[in-house]
């Protein structure tokens, strides 16, 4: 008889309940890859009120990365900017980092409110959603660092 790993096990355990969750018409969550060990940015997709929720709750600062799908820029931030492991491993550790795609759901309205003219924007919201500083266009890992301590200075 063929033994399974326990690690393999609760690999095919945790992707098969994804499979019947999806084919059930049921929003399976998921955690966040931990932040610490993460080399990308890791986002709530979507979720501005999901974000001010856990700003509140851990009292920290919230990064926005407000894009729409068809921009160049916002996509070589994605692949670029935020795989970097030092920006990651700064936001991850500082911040509850929201993407919002600025076209749809809540988006519009957002957009509205925050009186966006561009994409990408970056702005940094404090833990009660008030926004603190922001930023337009590609940047590098770099700069986004730069970026978000400047915001948590203020």
């Amino acid at each position: 008889m063929n033994r399974i790993s326990t690690s393999s096990f609760k690999y095919v355990t945790t992707a098969l309940t994804v499979i019947l969750a999806t084919f059930a018409g049921i929003k399976y969550y998921t955690a966040p890859i931990a932040a610490s060990n993460a080399s990308r940015i890791v986002f709530i997709e979507n979720s501005w009120d999901e974000a001010l929720k856990q700003a509140a709750l851990k009292n920290k600062y919230i990064f926005v990365d407000a894009y729409a799908t068809w921009c160049g820029p916002c996509k070589m931030l994605k692949e670029q900017t935020f795989t970097d492991d030092k920006a990651a491993a700064f936001y991850n550790a500082n911040f509850i980092n929201v993407a919002i795609d600025m076209e749809k759901g809540r988006g519009p309205e957002l957009a509205q409110q925050w009186q966006l003219r561009a994409y990408p924007t970056m702005i940094i919201f404090n833990p009660k959603g008030k926004p603190v500083l922001g930023t337009v266009g590609f940047i590098k890992a770099s700069e986004l660092i730069r970026f978000g301590r400047e915001a948590l200075k203020k």
